[in-house]
């Protein structure tokens, strides 16, 4: 299992975010960001493969091409993209994103 994982609920439509386009990315320092991983959401809106099983510690942030989803489900978006940027603290432990969206909102929280 990838160190990070993520997944997406549409709320306005009450199920999985399916075919979500996700990058995971990484700060190194003061560097602009570099790309680790992509993938795309699956029928359970979840990408359990996102990047390595281990990452060092540092800054991550996971961005969310949402305005590829909202054209998929025929639905227009006020947030074309969702960037969630956290910090990666303990090496040994699992990082769960999850990513709650409908087309006017998003919230985000540290899963387990």
């Amino acid at each position: 299992m990838s160190h990070v994982t993520t997944h997406i609920l549409d709320t306005a439509l009450g199920r999985p975010a399916r075919g979500v386009p996700v990058r995971l990315e990484s700060a190194a320092g003061h560097a602009p960001w570099e790309g680790v991983a992509e993938g795309r959401t699956d029928g359970d809106g979840r990408v359990a493969d996102l990047g390595p099983g281990r990452l060092p510690t540092g800054r991550y942030r996971i961005v969310f091409d949402t305005a590829a989803y909202f054209a998929a489900t025929g639905q227009r978006g006020f947030y074309p993209e969702v960037a969630v940027v956290f910090e990666l603290a303990e090496a040994e432990e699992h990082y769960h994103v999850p990513l709650l969206l409908s087309p006017f909102s998003y919230s985000t929280y540290r899963g387990s």
